[in-house]
């Protein structure tokens, strides 16, 4: 007989075969009973894993303990302490690798659904959020304390600028944000998908800074437009935080990568999401194959693909060179493809890409491999097998194999160092090597998850408010 208790409750979904052609959320949320019988699983262990594997220390057995007593708002209070954007985090971070990989319920069973109860109580906020108002009367600007007049810029609108913004503006600090494309949001603006994503969630995350006194300054590319020094020395700001994210595309420079139909992962997903290229009420231009190669396995690989059959293609593949036991994207996102319909293509790497005379892309040839031995990062490396090239026929290639740090800020900005993988250089409390200059996230560590990006705003916030608080 199988124990409920070491089953998670399970998240309503779209069925694959309708919400493979449609851009609507798959997932469609946990009821308020589905939430308090998962929140029940919680075994309130005393040493509370789940919030050391966080990287923002959510007190997670608090929050479920609340959700299981069937107090969401207090829940949602408890939540908001430590994140700046619950309902994104509750839909895109990698609980099964932090918070989920660390729930002792998960030894023998799966884990507490924590990223689903964090979900549930911050739509649950959201929803009521005028009658909460009130009832209890309160009021987001209510916890803003006195900064003093002083002034932050956050450059860039990514989940580490918009968490940075948000923990100093709630001190009391003016924060100006200024941003390079014309929306807030960053990766959660134009890389996620809005099946993975809606769009409303991160405008309202963003009013809400808006509400709280946060200034936005879009089409603003910071080391061209101005530089980070005359941030300080023209405009008068006494801090600075860069969180300009790693966002240049990565290519494999293989033959046939300058034929039509070949384009990034950055591009396509940018078009389709920022750009609104997945509505018929735009007349964006995005690129339609009908037969589609994504090449990579992460969870950008995995967007691409997605958003490749909901765009009308026939036949998507996704070529990995590795195997499913080292591909790295989320398992949820694995299994949703599939569910989907995407063919993968593993133990396959891309020699070159085909054309016919007009230019245009007619195929991508491909090598089998096999897993050698491991490599530096731990995983078996793979070895092509001679002899084994084949053609698959398709008419679009989308490269998602990695992004590249913009070394803008770095090139512009005077003493200001780099570290070893090529970003800003900072200490733990993302201090920069010039002081009054902070940086976090994919700017300092290349591409990671949104979570991550978020710890290190909040990191950079508390540096931020310790400083100000110093200078005279």
């Amino acid at each position: 007989m199988i124990n409920l208790k070491s089953v998670k409750n399970p998240m309503p979904e779209q069925e694959p075969e309708i919400r493979a052609r449609n851009f609507k959320e798959v997932a469609e949320g946990y009821t308020p009973e589905m939430a308090v019988n998962e929140a029940m699983r919680c075994l309130k262990c005393r040493t509370k894993p789940c919030t050391k594997g966080c990287p923002v220390m959510i007190r997670i057995p608090d929050f479920v303990a609340r959700i299981a007593e069937g107090d969401f708002e207090a829940a949602y209070q408890i939540i908001s302490e430590d994140s700046a954007l619950p309902r994104i985090c509750g839909r895109v971070c990698p609980q099964e690798n932090q918070c989920e990989g660390r729930c002792v319920r998960g030894i023998k069973g799966e884990p507490v659904s924590i990223g689903r109860l964090e979900r549930f109580v911050s739509d649950w906020h959201a929803e009521h959020e005028d009658e909460l108002k009130s009832v209890y009367g309160y009021e987001e600007a209510s916890r803003m304390k006195d900064g003093s007049g002083k002034r932050v810029a956050v450059v860039g609108a990514g989940p580490a600028g918009l968490t940075c913004a948000g923990d100093l503006s709630a001190k009391g600090y003016a924060v100006t944000v200024y941003e390079s494309l014309h929306k807030p949001g960053g990766v959660l603006a134009y890389g996620i998908p809005e099946f993975r994503l809606p769009k409303d969630i991160v405008a309202a995350e963003v009013k809400k800074l808006e509400d709280r006194g946060v200034k936005f300054i879009c089409n603003a590319i910071i080391g061209r437009a101005e530089s980070v020094d005359e941030l300080i020395s023209e405009e008068g700001f006494d801090a600075v935080f860069v969180g300009t994210g790693a966002g240049l595309p990565s290519f494999m420079n293989i033959p046939g990568e300058n034929l039509l139909g070949v384009c990034s992962a950055n591009e396509y997903l940018t078009r389709i999401n920022l750009m609104k290229g997945y509505r018929d009420d735009y007349d964006t231009p995005v690129p339609e194959g009908t037969r589609v190669a994504v090449i990579g396995g992460g969870n950008v690989a995995m967007d691409a693909a997605r958003c490749a059959m909901r765009m009308g293609a026939e036949k998507v593949y996704i070529i990995y060179r590795r195997s499913m036991d080292e591909i790295p994207a989320r398992r949820e996102e694995i299994h949703h493809a599939i569910q989907e319909g995407v063919d993968f293509q593993l133990l396959r790497n891309p020699v070159q890409i085909v054309g016919d005379e007009d230019g245009h892309v007619t195929g991508v040839e491909v090598v089998k491999m096999e897993l050698g031995e491991p490599d530096a990062s731990g995983r078996r490396k793979p070895v092509a097998v001679e002899g084994s090239n084949y053609i698959l026929d398709v008419d679009e290639v989308i490269m998602a194999i990695g992004t590249r740090l913009n070394t803008l800020i770095l090139d512009t900005t005077e003493d200001l160092e780099a570290n070893r993988r090529g970003g800003i250089g900072t200490d733990d409390g993302a201090k920069t090597s010039r002081e009054g200059i902070y940086a976090g996230g994919d700017a300092v560590t290349g591409a990671a998850t949104v979570i991550l990006a978020m710890g290190a705003g909040k990191t950079a916030a508390k540096s931020i408010d310790e400083y100000l608080k110093k200078k005279k």
